[in-house]
């Protein structure tokens, strides 16, 4: 079996590892309502979509109950 001779470095092992880092989610604000919510992702406040109402039937329907 390959065993390696000497032992890898704390900066040899931090640069194979410099590409690991999580990022963050991208957020944006409403123009409706002014909430952050992900890019690509319907209002959850007032149901809007690249510049439409898309959610306001279930909104319709919560309000009644």
């Amino acid at each position: 079996m390959a065993v390696p001779k000497r032992k890898h470095s704390n900066a040899r092992s931090g640069s194979r590892r410099a590409h690991n880092a999580l990022t963050s989610k991208q957020l944006t604000s409403c123009p409706k309502c002014s909430t952050t919510v992900p890019t690509h992702v319907v209002c959850p406040g007032c149901g809007y979509y690249m510049g439409r109402v898309v959610m306001a039937e279930q909104q319709e329907e919560a309000a009644a109950e």
